[in-house]
């Protein structure tokens, strides 16, 4: 850890309100004591008002009316922090300006060292994902706005099944980023229950007057999985889908956020699965079709008889 971490780290240390000897800031920062003493010293010509009680319960401490000094964060926490921030850039969080601006902040209060290992950090450091239009990003300030203030929204919606959009008023709770999409979870007035709603098949969105108040405890997170994925402890009534494959396949297929749900068991070379009736042959087909010939339905038959159902009407449909 460089000087200044470790100055800045017995600042905290003592700005947390309890006394410590040279000795115990030593052990903690695994220093040897003389240094302790003269980065004490450094601090006090800098200004900071650390006191010396002597005697049996003595130690270091800080003046009780200090004002501390602004949040700083050491190397480790800026480079998590703007590795986070990648990621949130990525994900089309709506905020870019004020992200942006901060992380400046971050790169602003950096020493010439610490300034020259962020950057080695985040020249390394990259994330893809898909591009978000920028009517969606307004959509998300507008969403994020309503949700902190309990505002409603008057939205026009396109359905994923319907040809014409809709008007409705929503109670938006809570917004989530999964799958690389944006959704908003709330009470839907026009189907008087909770919904999600992709932002992306927001075409419109407009605050009312109107206010709301968010059920206590309320999570988008939960609500929204429990809606995409069907209860674990209903399992027992499934069918067995056991694949063979090589070991980078099946380990694919057992993160896959829909199967990864569903499994019971992978070896090196088999994964079993446990899915109700209905999902194995609707779902299933599809996700396993780009993996070819990579893998090998053992059982059950009928999801054999399904994939060349499905591979017959493809093959009919590119022979026209």
């Amino acid at each position: 850890m460089a000087k200044y971490d470790n100055m800045l780290a017995i600042l905290w240390m003592l700005g947390s309100g309890s006394k410590m000897t040279a000795k115990q800031i030593a052990d903690k920062l695994e220093l040897n004591i003389r240094t302790v003493y003269r980065y004490i010293d450094a601090l006090c010509v800098s200004g900071v008002p650390i006191i010396s009680d002597m005697g049996q319960n003595g130690g270091y401490r800080l003046l009780n009316n200090f004002i501390k000094a602004p949040l700083i964060f050491d190397v480790k926490e800026q480079k998590s922090l703007l590795h986070a921030a990648v990621f949130a850039s990525e994900s089309g969080y709506p905020f870019d300006e004020a992200l942006n601006s901060a992380t400046q902040k971050l790169k602003m209060y950096s020493n010439a060292e610490q300034e020259q290992m962020l950057k080695r950090h985040l020249e390394g450091f990259e994330v893809i994902s898909r591009n978000l239009a920028p009517s969606v990003k307004a959509t998300l300030e507008a969403l994020e706005s309503a949700i902190a203030n309990e505002y409603s929204l008057e939205i026009e919606y396109q359905t994923g099944h319907e040809n014409h959009s809709k008007v409705r008023v929503i109670d938006p709770y809570g917004m989530l980023y999964w799958n690389n999409k944006w959704y908003t979870v709330g009470y839907c007035h026009l189907r008087n229950e909770i919904r999600s709603f992709k932002a992306e098949r927001i075409l419109q969105i407009k605050q009312t007057e109107e206010t709301f108040k968010r059920p206590a405890s309320f999570s988008a997170r939960t609500f929204f999985l429990n809606n995409l994925l069907p209860n674990l402890q209903e399992m027992n009534a499934g069918i067995s889908l056991i694949i063979e494959g090589r070991q980078e396949v099946l380990e694919d297929l057992c993160i896959h956020w829909f199967l990864g749900h569903h499994l019971k068991e992978c070896t090196s070379n088999r994964a079993l699965f446990l899915i109700d009736e209905e999902a194995l042959h609707a779902y299933v087909p599809y996700f396993l079709l780009p993996y070819g010939k990579a893998v090998q339905i053992i059982q059950p038959q009928s999801l054999k008889q399904k994939l060349v159902s499905i591979t017959s009407e493809l093959m009919a449909y590119y022979q026209l």
